[in-house]
């Protein structure tokens, strides 16, 4: 059995290999939304930054996030049946499930996009707290938190990105930082999660208490 209760995922870059998509997504929507077109090799290098400096350098502001998250969200719901999984991820949560914790993802994307990403695995997945949130993803976490009534302790947040790390943080959470998403491992080590994991066949040990 596992010291942790819930196990929750981040989505996009940590179960679902979203960054090809959203690559090639990403010059319609500056055209869109007027915010600065950038080269592979910038995109290479903003992966190495935190969500705000990311933010700066492309020029988008503040008012302009939830509408361009918005219409993020709606393009990926179109193209939801094309974007993979990361291989190993359906073994990855029947292994997290039988070491007895539950499953929560916790994404600003929409649930029924995730949902028919994961298809089969779906099921498997005890909570989705999915959408836009004013509060940010920290306030997620402890609202999940307090509506399961666990301690701090009995939760571990899974992601890819510094900012996944900071909601651990903000929430008491241990915190693992996976190395095969949006940021770079460097980008992650700087935001200092208690694991960083190179492979998906490590979490299950982590979360079994096997490492």
């Amino acid at each position: 059995m596992t010291a942790y209760k819930l196990v929750i995922f981040d989505f996009d870059g940590t179960l679902a290999d979203s960054a090809p998509w959203f690559i090639s997504t990403l010059g319609g929507l500056a055209l869109k939304h007027g915010f600065k077109q950038v080269s592979r090799q910038e995109i290479d290098m903003l992966r190495g930054k935190p969500s705000r400096e990311i933010v700066r350098y492309l020029g988008i502001r503040f008012w302009q996030m939830p509408v361009i998250a918005q219409d993020l969200r709606r393009q990926s719901a179109q193209v939801a049946g094309e974007i993979p999984l990361f291989a190993g991820v359906p073994r990855l949560l029947r292994d997290v499930k039988g070491a007895g914790a539950r499953i929560a993802i916790v994404s600003s994307n929409g649930e029924e996009t995730v949902r028919r990403v994961l298809g089969t695995s779906a099921g498997m997945v005890d909570h989705y707290v999915c959408g836009a949130s004013l509060f940010g993803k920290a306030a997620k976490f402890r609202a999940l938190r307090r509506t399961l009534r666990l301690h701090p302790r009995e939760v571990l947040s899974v992601g890819d990105e510094g900012r996944d790390v900071d909601a651990a943080r903000k929430a008491g959470f241990t915190s693992v930082g996976v190395t095969w998403g949006y940021a770079t491992e460097a980008a992650l080590r700087v935001a200092g999660p208690a694991h960083t994991v190179h492979k998906v066949e490590e979490l299950a040990a982590l979360v079994g208490g096997t490492e």
